[in-house]
Order: structure tokens, then C-alpha cells, then sequence
């Protein structure tokens, strides 16, 4: 059992919400809250996840497998990606994306008679460029480690105490956030991001980026783990199997990752 001020707060916020949907991403925050509903309301939470061509497969096959130990209903709702509003990929192209996503989140949480829709989002999340957060207020979606004022580093140690695998997971976002704000989004290009991706954690490298430059591809790993890309047979290795995806070139992010490193350029057109 945790045994912390904070851990209980949550615990206690949870079981005045009665019922439940919990969108589930399969990520460090949402397996945490999901297990966090488990004991706080039993049956009376569900966990949905979303597939899409922006979720890596990988992703949902580990959602899955998570979620036969938390011992929890496990539903799923299928979401094209490419709505008109998001096309050419705008600023606020989370926002638009998580409005378009949550109402079918809610409407589903609506038909089952469930009373709230919850999210993972985290205290930590407010230091970075979220325009999602805005349509998840419209929609009354509540973000329950947020308001508990739980951080990234709270919910990895409660994580560890509850016994859950995803205490030390890396952080993951979805792969519209490899590319550059005002370009078309294709199908195809998360197809190679995936790919590449999933490559380079096969690889052994943990939290991986690889952001898109139409046809370059920008690799970012912690900066503790550039060193191991100064061996030439990897970098051949690395830049021959990539391009084998459909990338003309291969480049490494010499500052290392950085969390919405795109958000940048946001920055400097303002």
C-alpha cells in the first residue's frame, strides 16, 4: 500500500466520482490512474483506448497486455486521423485532435451510462505547450492527477510501490508530434516514423524521437546515449535502415531530446 498524503487525496477524490472511463494510453500516467480507479471503484471503471494510425501498433499491443493486471473492462474505439480541421497539421492541432477525440470518448461514456471521462494529464504537463488541455475543459473531462497536484516523479514512485512495469516506462506521445506544424499529415509518413522508431528502441535507446523533415529524419535520444551513435558501423547501420523506410536522409539532434521540441517553432513566428 502507498503511504503517502497525496496518494490518499487521490484515492479519496476517486471514489466520489461513482463511475468511470478511464482513456487509456498504455503510458506511465494513464496505467497509473487506471490502477488508482481499480481500487477505488472496482467494476465501476473501464479503460478505453484509442487506435489510430498515430498510435503506434506497438503501443496498443502493450496497452493490452498492461491492462490484464490491472484486471479492469478494456474497450477500444476506432479513430481515422485525418479530420479536415487537422490536415495541414496547425498550432492547435492538439486541441482540434483531442476535441474530435474526447466527444467521442464522452458520447461513448454517455451510451454506457458512465458518469466522467477522465485523462492522465499531470501536473509536469503545464510547464509545456498544451492546447489539448483547453478541449478537454470544454468538454468536462476531468484530469484527476492534475488536480490532485501529482507530478511525473509522484506517480513513477507511487507506480513502483503499487508494483506497477510502467514506474520506469519513458515518456511517449502520439506521432503527430514528429512533425512540423503547417505541414499535410499522411498516413504513410506515421508508417515510416513507426517504423524507425521502433527500430531504434529495438535498438536499446529509450525515449526516442525521430521528427520528420519531409524527407529527413531527425533523430533525438537522451544526451547520454549520443555517444553510442560515434561508432560508425551503427551510424551505417542506423542510416541504411532507415532510409530502407523511405527517408532520403538521416540526422542526429546533437542537443539531444527535448520534450515538443517542434514547440519552438511556435516560439520564434511569435
Amino acid at each position: 500500500m502507498v503511504n503517502s498524503e497525496k496518494y490518499m487525496k487521490l484515492i479519496n477524490y476517486l471514489k466520489g466520482m461513482e463511475s468511470v472511463v478511464v482513456a487509456y494510453s498504455g503510458g506511465v500516467d494513464s496505467t497509473f490512474l487506471l490502477k488508482a480507479c481499480q481500487l477505488a471503484l472496482g467494476h465501476r471503471a473501464i479503460a478505453l483506448t484509442v487506435v489510430s494510425p498515430y498510435i503506434p501498433k506497438w503501443e496498443i499491443e502493450e496497452a493490452k497486455e498492461l491492462i490484464k493486471d490491472i484486471k479492469v473492462q478494456h474497450e477500444f474505439l476506432e479513430v481515422p486521423v485525418i479530420i479536415d480541421e487537422i490536415k495541414f497539421n496547425p498550432s492547435d492541432r492538439c486541441y482540434l485532435c483531442k476535441k474530435a477525440i474526447f466527444t467521442k470518448i464522452t458520447n461513448v461514456a454517455k451510451e454506457k451510462g458512465y458518469r466522467y471521462v477522465l485523462d492522465g494529464t499531470n501536473a509536469d504537463d503545464l510547464n509545456d505547450y498544451r492546447p489539448g488541455l483547453r478541449a478537454l475543459g470544454e468538454l468536462k473531462v476531468k484530469s484527476p492527477l492534475l488536480e490532485c497536484g501529482l507530478t511525473k516523479a509522484d506517480i513513477r514512485e507511487f507506480s513502483k510501490q503499487l508494483g506497477l512495469p510502467t514506474w520506469d516506462k519513458p515518456a511517449y506521445a502520439c506521432l503527430l508530434s514528429r512533425i512540423p506544424y503547417g505541414e499535410e499529415l499522411k498516413v504513410e509518413e506515421f508508417a515510416r516514423i513507426e517504423k524507425a522508431e521502433k527500430y531504434l528502441m529495438d535498438l536499446g535507446f529509450r525515449a526516442v524521437r525521430v521528427r520528420t523533415h519531409k524527407d529527413l529524419a531527425r533523430i533525438e535520444v537522451p544526451k547520454q546515449h549520443i555517444r553510442r551513435f560515434f561508432d560508425e558501423d551503427l551510424m551505417d547501420k542506423v542510416s541504411q535502415k532507415l532510409k530502407s523506410f523511405g527517408f532520403k536522409y538521416v540526422a542526429l539532434e546533437m542537443e539531444g531530446y527535448k520534450m515538443g521540441s517542434l514547440n519552438s517553432e511556435l516560439t520564434m513566428k511569435n
